[in-house]
């Protein structure tokens, strides 16, 4: 909707200033009016030109901090329009900030605050908002927004921990990329040219470095438009449903980050239904959310199935345990907490359990990957060292 920046006055002589979503500049005022507020002036606020990639953004760390403070002030008694005027002042982050004005606006207008939220699906995910939605129901928003924010906070850990594995991995591979293609372009060149005024024949492995030396050096260009363009095709087809399942069901079968992977997608799979069923959101509701917060297609489409299999009266485990994604000791708990009335603790015992395992498949990988690296680069520089040396070391025998 439009938004119009304005300036008015309370009934105690206050001076406001501020900006206000409408349909148009007759509802702007409507809604001000309703509000007690004395009209100064009113106006469309310019559109703001933002380029692609480059405008403000809202991370998981600013939701979560306003999700702590919100809970804080709720839980202290402030009204919830008083809560998000105080939380909209005092964000750093702009684009936060003025979303919070807005859900302000909409709550002012007669929306609940789970309806408000969903207005702004890139910020409060489908997770969120029935979280929220679930504890307006209750009564119990503050505890629920801090289950959330605890929830938001595993899932950010989980996912750094991951991230930051990879870390030193790619740096290696970047540099090793960069030392290869700065010898093949520069160096090699040099060590061709002084052969060529040597004459004589050249060992395999030197020709065979010369060649690709060449090949590096007159078709970079060609090479670096080929990988934009294989990256560009395989984003493409990653967004496509089809591509994503595919891509998602060959990484689960890959050799040492497919374990790894799987375990990742469990402990989420099971921290957010076990949030969202300790929160009071049924069952049906809960694994929906969770199929379409997961992540990983293979786990959507299987939670997918399992919620058709519930509604003919199944239980969850079941029809769970038909999925290889899924281990057996995961079923068997969830069997075992859905018999005893405990499934939300049992999901969040074996959510732990995955972290742990994650932080030790994480470990292992990293010891595993650095060696490899360092072995990878030190053959392929050596190896082209070798074989621009041997010659030299030929004509060197020759001369003895």
């Amino acid at each position: 909707m439009p938004v119009f920046n304005f300036k008015g006055k309370t009934k105690g002589g206050e001076i406001v200033k501020d900006e206000i979503e409408a349909l148009d500049i007759d509802a702007a005022r409507s809604i001000l009016l309703k509000r007690q507020l004395i009209i100064l002036w009113i106006k469309k606020k310019p559109k703001e030109i933002v380029i692609p990639g480059f405008g403000p953004k809202v991370t998981e760390k600013d939701v979560v901090v306003f999700t702590r403070q919100l809970a804080t002030m709720i839980d202290a008694g402030l009204p919830l329009v008083q809560c998000l005027t105080i939380l909209a002042n005092q964000s750093e982050n702009k684009l936060l900030a003025k979303t919070i004005k807005t859900i302000k606006t909409s709550v002012e207008g007669g929306d609940t605050f789970s309806d408000a939220l969903r207005k702004h699906p890139k910020i409060f995910d489908a997770l969120y908002t029935n979280m929220v939605e679930a504890g307006e129901v209750g009564g119990i928003l503050d505890t629920i927004l801090n289950r959330l924010a605890a929830y938001m906070e595993k899932a950010m850990s989980l996912k750094k921990k991951v991230k930051s594995a990879m870390v030193y991995p790619s740096v290696i591979l970047v540099v090793a990329v960069v030392v290869v293609a700065g010898l093949m372009i520069f160096v090699i060149p040099t060590f061709a040219s002084m052969f060529k005024d040597m004459g004589g024949a050249l060992p395999v492995p030197t020709l065979i470095v010369m060649k690709i030396s060449d090949i590096f050096k007159n078709y970079t260009h060609y090479m670096i438009i080929i990988i934009v363009a294989v990256v560009f095709l395989f984003r493409r087809y990653y967004k496509t449903d089809k591509g994503k399942l595919t891509i998602d069901t060959i990484t689960l079968k890959l050799p040492i980050a497919g374990p790894l992977i799987i375990k990742v997608a469990v402990a989420k799979f099971t921290r957010t239904l076990g949030t969202l069923i300790s929160s009071g959101v049924p069952i049906i509701d809960g694994l929906d959310i969770t199929a379409r917060t997961a992540g990983h297609k293979v786990v959507e489409k299987s939670v997918i199935s399992t919620i058709s299999s519930i509604k003919e009266g199944q239980t969850i485990a079941t029809p769970l345990s038909r999925h290889k994604v899924f281990p057996s000791m995961v079923t068997q708990m969830i069997e075992i907490g859905e018999a005893t009335g405990a499934l939300d603790a049992m999901l969040n015992k074996i959510a732990d359990f995955y972290d742990e395992e994650v932080d030790t498949a994480v470990e292992a990988l990293t010891s595993l990957l650095e060696p490899a690296l360092m072995v990878f680069l030190g053959i392929a520089i050596g190896g082209i060292v070798i074989a621009m040396y041997l010659p030299i070391f030929k004509m060197a025998a020759t001369i003895g």
